[in-house]
C-alpha cells in the first residue's frame, strides 16, 4: 500500500514502445481489413499481445498513441499502391496487356497523414506532460 499523501508517478512514455504500438496497430487495421483468415487472426493476437505487455509494463501502454499512427500507416500504403487512380489506367508491355481500376487516393492520403500526425502530436503531449 502507498502512504497517504504520497503521489505514484506516472510512466514515462518512450519512442521505441511509440514504434511498437504503430506496428501493433498496423496488424490490427491489416487484420481487420483484410478478408483472409490468417491476417485477421494475426491483428487479434497482436491485440492480445499489445494488452498483455501493456499490463507487465506501464511505460509501454503510455505510448499506446503508436497505434493511431499505425493505423494511418495502412491508409497511406493504400494511397500508395493507388496513386495512378482515380479511374481506369491501362497497360501494355512487348508480351501482354490490361487495364486496372484504381480509387481515389486522395481520401486515403489525407486520412493517413492525419491519423499519423495525430498521433505523434498525441505522444508528443504525453511524454512532456510526464517529463
Amino acid at each position: 500500500m502507498e502512504p497517504a499523501g504520497e503521489i505514484r508517478a506516472q510512466p514515462v512514455p518512450r519512442w521505441r514502445w511509440f514504434l511498437v504500438w504503430a506496428l501493433l496497430g498496423l496488424a490490427a487495421a491489416f487484420g481487420l481489413v483484410s478478408f483472409i483468415t490468417v491476417a485477421a487472426a494475426a491483428g487479434g493476437i497482436a491485440i492480445l499481445v499489445a494488452v498483455w505487455v501493456a499490463v507487465r509494463r506501464p511505460a509501454f501502454g503510455a505510448s499506446a498513441f503508436g497505434a493511431i499512427s499505425g493505423i494511418g500507416v495502412l491508409a497511406l500504403v493504400v494511397a500508395f499502391i493507388q496513386r495512378r487512380g482515380p479511374g481506369t489506367v491501362c497497360w501494355h508491355t512487348a508480351t501482354a496487356s490490361g487495364c486496372d481500376d484504381y480509387m481515389n487516393p486522395w481520401p486515403w492520403l489525407l486520412i493517413g497523414l492525419a491519423l499519423v500526425v495525430i498521433g505523434v502530436v498525441l505522444q508528443v503531449r504525453r511524454m512532456r506532460s510526464a517529463a
